[in-house]
């Protein structure tokens, strides 16, 4: 029986990691800080460790004996760059030390990155992994930053980098704010109508980490992992809206989403309260293109995505409808 820590657990990627390793019949473990909500975690076969980044000997205690450790635990949102450092570089180099320095025995460090270390491509040019890094978000940055201090760890810790891109899936939050707004027969248009984005289905990338994790042949590598295909927002949305039955929705042209976003934001500071939509998220699907192939994946260890756009919101509709939330 295998035994794996993950980080971000309780998150959208983490929690379906949890459940396909526990399925696999591994032994998991899910280090936790005191704020996270452990309610989800607390219904699984998970053995829960409180631990704290800044925390050398809790840090220890939780990676002492582990063979695979999951390293999704990230802050994506932030006003300047000391909550990310602290979240994503050093937190990321405490755990490291920890692994370094009392498990000597540890199989893989997997380190879940972002397409945001990378930065945007150019238009109609998907990157590769050998294309220069240039973010342009203090997130990306970090998050190189971050894949950088794995590196330096890579004599004396075998690792991997998984950089997904736009990940799609049950219990992704904004995903599901979409559907609830085409429900109500309102669709937002965003991006400009080209082939801007590459997503895919947190399953695959679920079944990415896993086979990176025990493939000997990724040790030491970057990979990209997406759906091999292209796609616009709006095209996205037009699709999602057709598989609701939605025939008829009013279209919000994009300065109107800019607007609501730009409120929402102003909302969120003076107020404390939740963001509608994220401001940066929506201005960059208008300006960026996040294209990437994800063939080395393939070519090295034989890695394909099973699902195609439209099966996977299909699956969404029908879970959010049997729950009663569509």
């Amino acid at each position: 029986m295998a035994k794996a820590l993950i980080t971000g657990s309780s998150g959208f990627i983490g929690s379906h990691l949890v459940s396909a390793l526990i399925e696999k019949g591994w032994q998991v473990s899910a280090l936790i800080r005191e704020a996270t909500d452990t309610g989800w975690l607390e219904k699984q076969q998970v053995n829960l460790i409180k631990s704290d980044y800044s925390d050398k000997k809790s840090l220890e205690k939780a990676v002492r004996g582990i063979e695979y450790v999951f390293h999704l635990a990230t802050v994506i949102y932030g006003d300047d760059w000391q909550p990310f450092y602290k979240a994503n570089v050093q937190a990321t180099e405490n755990l490291l030390a920890a692994c370094s320095d009392v498990n000597p025995g540890l199989k893989k460090f997997i380190y879940v990155s972002s397409i945001a270390a990378s930065g945007p491509s150019e238009k109609g040019r998907l990157k590769d992994e050998e294309d220069e890094c240039r973010p342009t978000s203090l997130y990306g940055k970090s998050k190189l930053a971050a894949e950088e201090v794995v590196r330096a760890y890579g004599s004396r810790i075998p690792f991997v980098i998984l950089r997904p891109p736009n990940v799609l899936g049950i219990r992704q939050e904004e995903l599901k704010t979409l559907l609830l707004t085409l429900k109500k027969g309102i669709s937002p248009r965003l991006g400009n109508g080209d082939r801007q984005t590459t997503i895919c289905f947190v399953e695959d990338v679920v079944r990415s980490l896993i086979l990176v994790a025990e493939a000997d042949a990724a040790t030491g590598q970057t990979y990209f992992v997406t759906d091999n295909d292209t796609h616009s927002w709006r095209d996205m949305i037009d699709t999602a809206s057709r598989l609701m039955g939605k025939r008829f929705v009013l279209k919000i042209p994009f300065p109107l989403v800019y607007v609501t976003a730009l409120v929402s934001e102003g909302l969120s500071r003076v107020f404390g309260v939740k963001k509608l939509v994220n401001l940066i998220d929506i201005v960059d699907s208008r300006k960026r293109y996040w294209l990437f192939k994800s063939e080395k994946i393939h070519r090295e260890l034989g890695f394909s995505p099973h699902i195609t756009f439209e099966e996977g919101i299909t699956t969404i509709i029908g879970h959010y409808r049997k729950e009663g939330i569509l």
